[in-house]
């Protein structure tokens, strides 16, 4: 039995935690947690990238979800740049997540970067991967070069 999570479309807040097991035994309509009495549903329609796009009337009023695997929704969340702004101190090592080729580097030791700034561009699997800056800094160290094989875990750069 595999946890799913339903977004509101509208503020992206996770407003219900739910079970395959109960998708399953409601034929793809979900009754939200709140009055019984106050909401009925639609049944849901499968889109793109595995989430279940629902719609619920209550009182009238129609509210569109997303219902998606809470395994995949912590991996995207991972994935993406957080919406919150984080203060760090210190340097930060930013290292290689994949096996690939560094293709090129947009910095030099001494730039100073912003939070989400291209540093880096490496190839892996005929893909190329742009690696952004998590956070505003000034680059300490390039420890790579254009052509140069990395492997998981290698450093490829400090932000002070």
């Amino acid at each position: 039995m595999k946890r799913a999570l339903v977004h509101d479309r509208m503020t992206g807040d996770v407003t219900a935690e739910v079970t395959t097991e109960t998708i399953a035994s409601t034929r793809g309509a979900i009754v939200l947690p709140g009055p019984s009495s106050a909401s009925t549903t639609a049944p849901g329609v499968a889109s793109a990238g595995g989430r279940i796009r629902l719609e619920v009337v209550v009182d009238g009023w129609r509210f569109e979800f997303d219902v998606v695997d809470a395994d995949r929704a912590a991996l995207r969340a991972r994935a993406t740049k957080s919406h919150t702004v984080h203060t760090q101190h210190g340097p930060t090592e930013v290292r290689a997540i994949i096996p690939g080729r560094v293709l090129t580097v947009a910095v030099e030791p001494g730039d100073v970067v912003t939070a989400g700034q291209q540093l880096l561009t490496v190839e892996a699997m005929k893909m190329q991967n742009e690696l952004r800056s998590p956070r505003d800094g000034t680059v300490e160290r390039v420890s790579v070069s254009p052509g140069a094989t990395v492997e998981p875990g290698d450093i490829l750069l400090i932000l002070a």
